[in-house]
């Protein structure tokens, strides 16, 4: 299990952060915590003084107090490289659509892993750059040029349409004429961030037209998510619809369980276990197993879905070690699985697979 090809994942921060900034960028909360509540006094937190001190040169589980005081001292260069040659990546294919002031470039980021890096595009970030320069009528066929262009030399596309409006995407397109009236009355507004549903649900079928791997956000996030909308169960009359290139379903937590049944049953669906597991520290055992219950294992993929803090590139690749070899080990003592057959599914689910559904070679 040495060889993780992380395929999905985000870019980190390129300064040094204080406590608070460091506390929340270790989570899924926008506010401080409340007097007496700290969001690292978590799974999350406990995984991050287990995984990442000791790459830091301090012992693990040392307090927080002593990991930030370690960690301003290196600087954050130095305890980026650190924390992202301990993690050991093989490549990372990392999403560009949260790139912003204060965040590090994907070259940078590349460099400091020690480690090639993809692109995988965000369509939604496509099209509200074209509301900059596009009129009603001319909106369809500059996003369909921009995205060309986007997608040259990319890996992968994604979709935050859960965030937006919600998964239960319908299984027809829309039409031209409902395309350019929706078109319009988003343009009129100013554009910007695109929550219309029509829109989105022609974005979302025009990256499907590229022919590349769709990844598509499922489970929790942060709080403009409606939770409810976010389940994966949502997309059968979509996935029905769509054709043969591979749908990746990001995250899934807490819908891993129908997200396996639809990887079961539609040919083109792939299981992401990003995310989950970084969160759930000790926890990440048993959902591990969940992941593996109905989902063929050359669906199943590894990434960790790290954002902002380095420590969470270490976290998602070490917890995911830690708990597929528990898992593995506990089916080689209950003989449900031959040695052979364990080490075969460890290198597909580490890094075989994603290197098939993303022609990484």
């Amino acid at each position: 299990m040495e060889v993780l090809i992380d395929h999905h994942c985000h870019t980190v921060a390129g300064s040094d952060l204080d406590a608070a900034a460091f506390e929340l960028a270790g989570t899924e909360a926008h506010l401080p915590a409340p007097p007496g509540v700290s969001y690292l006094d978590s799974q999350v937190g406990l995984a991050i003084r287990r995984w990442c001190a000791p790459a830091l040169g301090l012992p693990a589980h040392a307090s927080f107090d002593d990991y930030l005081a370690r960690r301003a001292a290196l600087g954050w260069r130095a305890a980026t490289r650190q924390l992202l040659a301990a993690a050991r990546l093989a490549a990372l294919l990392v999403d560009t659509g949260l790139a912003g002031d204060g965040l590090l470039d994907t070259a940078t980021l590349g460099d400091l892993a020690g480690a090639p890096v993809r692109e995988i595009v965000r369509l939604e970030s496509v099209a509200e750059e074209v509301s900059r320069r596009t009129g009603a009528a001319t909106f369809a066929d500059d996003f369909a040029s921009a995205l060309e262009r986007s997608v040259a030399g990319a890996v992968a596309i994604k979709s935050i349409i859960a965030y937006r409006t919600g998964l239960a995407v319908p299984a027809a397109r829309p039409s031209p004429t409902e395309v350019r009236r929706a078109a319009g009355d988003w343009l009129r507004t100013g554009g910007g961030r695109l929550t219309d549903p029509v829109l989105l649900h022609h974005v979302l079928w025009a990256g499907v037209d590229t022919g590349l791997p769709l990844q598509l956000h499922t489970g929790f996030g942060d709080r403009d998510l409606a939770l409810p909308s976010a389940d994966p169960a949502l997309l059968q009359p979509f996935l029905a619809a769509a054709p043969s290139a591979p749908v990746v379903l990001l995250h899934c937590y807490p819908y891993h369980r129908p997200a396996g049944w639809l990887a079961q049953v539609f040919p083109n669906v792939y299981l992401d276990m990003g995310l989950t597991i970084g969160h759930l520290g000790l926890r990440a055992d048993p959902v591990l197993a969940e992941f593996f219950e109905l989902a063929p294992f050359g669906k199943l993929l590894f990434s960790t879905d790290a954002y902002l803090l380095p420590e969470l590139y270490l976290v998602g690749a070490a917890q995911f070690r830690h708990s597929l070899r528990r898992l593995l080990d506990g089916w080689l003592a209950d003989d449900a699985i031959s040695a052979a057959d364990a080490e075969r599914l460890a290198e597909q689910v580490c890094a075989a697979n994603a290197r098939r559904v993303y022609a990484l070679g």
